[in-house]
């Protein structure tokens, strides 16, 4: 696995700097070198399933398999290529610890961190599998910063596609065979009506519920993964699966009456409610507190179908890629993660609309003039009966005209927002690698700890690193080298 140039300084850094002076010394470089060695050799002996000194390819297999990625035993071969240097078809300890000594390689789990189904893709629909935060993440305080970087990036997202988000529910609600409401006719309708202002209509609570629905689902989420596989496990993706399903159920029990007055908002003629609280008062005295748990079967529902065919096209979208057409290198691209989060994401709402709308209708019930109150299976036949199939499936138009603005400013504004917070992105830009060459003008010569004992990797730090290829000791620092990606 390879790190961009910052990634790879700052973690070096950061956890061998012990007097926080913002260098390295010789001495405190050499005891970050003697730690990681430390930690490689547990990476390793756990990798060895056999213990028999070695790893081969079977064994490379078995250890992607357990973290949810399905790779052939060409491809495991073709990684095990890239670290065997003496051609033997195994990895030895000597080999494994010369491959990932300069690089802050924490786990196995990091192999596969840039293909993580991140959150940041929000396109304003409910997403059911969470991000799965390292330890590492977790006692830095990362993962509450990526939490807030993706709050902020899909509040703006969701304000920037707004006008489409209310013409969707409008349409739902609003659209039939009789009236053959379309885009245009709709937002003339909503124009008319309110002005260009009522097109933001519901935006505000829209908004204001991704910071909770985002806490609950990852607090829900940790519990559950716990629950299922112990905290320090990742888990397969069958797991991944349910525990996306349960927290994303957990997060909607918690939030559903938001999502009712959001929808009511969205649809309000201009003077109905004064704000929020208004809203919620005449919904209370009017309905009762049960009108806010309107739809809410059929919005768990949709949770199922959404979050598995959301992450099962992921996860083959991913095999493919690192299957066949990771020939240079390990780290997809950000087109790539762009491209199969926004189809698996699409294919998750094509599948779960049906419903969507149902809960949309349901929770409009009592606000629309001569509406019927349906229950789910009755409102199911009733659009059935009156409008077909295609009558499930009003208002997707807008809904699909939304996804690559909302993808893009989402993205732009996540790293963005991690970058002011000062988040590391390992997955993303070219694969890296320290070389030892490098690494003096990293560290300041400022003591002399005793030399290493002759078996260790550390042996001959203290006398400077030999040199290939030009760079070393003399003219500026020497630049960062391609490290051959581990699926090539």
């Amino acid at each position: 696995m390879g790190l961009s140039e910052p990634d790879a300084w700052n973690d070096i850094l950061q956890e061998g700097d012990i007097d926080q002076d913002g260098g390295l010394t010789l001495e405190e470089f050499t005891r970050y070198l003697q730690e990681h060695e430390r930690r490689l050799l547990l990476m390793f002996h756990s990798l060895d399933r056999n213990q028999d000194g070695h790893i081969d390819a079977s064994e490379i297999q078995q250890s992607f398999q357990a973290l949810g990625v399905s790779i052939s035993l060409q491809q495991a071969e073709k990684i095990l290529h890239s670290m065997d240097r003496d051609g033997t078809m195994t990895i030895d300890w000597q080999e494994w610890r010369d491959h990932f000594l300069l690089q802050p390689l924490e786990n196995m789990e990091d192999v596969l961190k840039f293909w993580k189904h991140s959150t940041v893709l929000d396109i304003g629909e409910c997403l059911t599998v969470p991000d799965e935060f390292s330890e590492q993440e977790k006692l830095s305080g990362m993962w509450w910063k990526q939490l807030v970087a993706g709050a902020v990036a899909g509040a703006v997202s969701r304000t920037g596609t707004a006008p489409l988000d209310r013409l969707k529910v409008f349409m739902q609600v609003h659209a039939s065979k009789t009236n053959q409401l379309n885009v245009l006719g709709g937002l003339r309708s909503m124009v008319q009506e309110g002005g260009i202002r009522s097109l933001w209509r519901g935006n505000g609570i829209n908004v204001l519920k991704i910071a909770p629905e985002s806490a609950i689902k990852f607090m829900a989420y940790e519990q559950i993964k716990w629950a299922i596989r112990g905290q320090q496990e990742t888990l397969r993706v069958q797991e991944r699966f349910v525990a996306g399903s349960l927290a994303g159920a957990t997060a909607q029990t918690i939030i559903y009456p938001m999502e009712v007055l959001k929808t009511r908002l969205t649809l309000r003629q201009t003077g109905q409610y004064k704000g929020l609280l208004d809203c919620a008062r005449q919904i209370l005295e009017q309905e009762g507190p049960r009108a806010f748990y309107k739809g809410y079967l059929p919005n768990v529902l949709g949770i199922i179908p959404y979050a598995g065919i959301d992450l099962a096209v992921y996860e083959t979208l991913k095999n493919r890629w690192l299957q066949q057409d990771s020939h240079h290198s390990a780290d997809p691209g950000i087109l790539i993660l762009l491209a199969c989060g926004t189809i698996s994401s699409t294919c998750g709402q094509i599948a779960s609309y049906p419903l969507a709308l149902v809960r949309t209708r349901m929770q409009a019930q009592a606000s629309v003039e001569g509406a019927p109150q349906l229950t789910m299976l009755g409102l199911f036949r009733h659009i059935l009966s009156r409008e077909g199939v295609w009558g499930l499936y009003r208002g997707i138009a807008p809904n699909f005209m939304k996804v690559i603005p909302a993808v893009s400013i989402s993205y732009v504004v996540y790293e963005n927002m991690k970058q002011a917070l000062g988040v590391t992105t390992r997955f993303l830009g070219c694969s890296w690698s320290l070389q030892p060459t490098d690494l003096p003008h990293l560290v300041t010569d400022t003591g002399s700890p005793e030399e290493p004992a002759p078996g260790s990797a550390l042996h001959g730090i203290g006398t400077g690193f030999p040199t290939s290829g030009g760079g070393g000791d003399g003219g500026g620092p020497s630049p960062l080298r391609p490290l051959p990606s581990p699926l090539h």
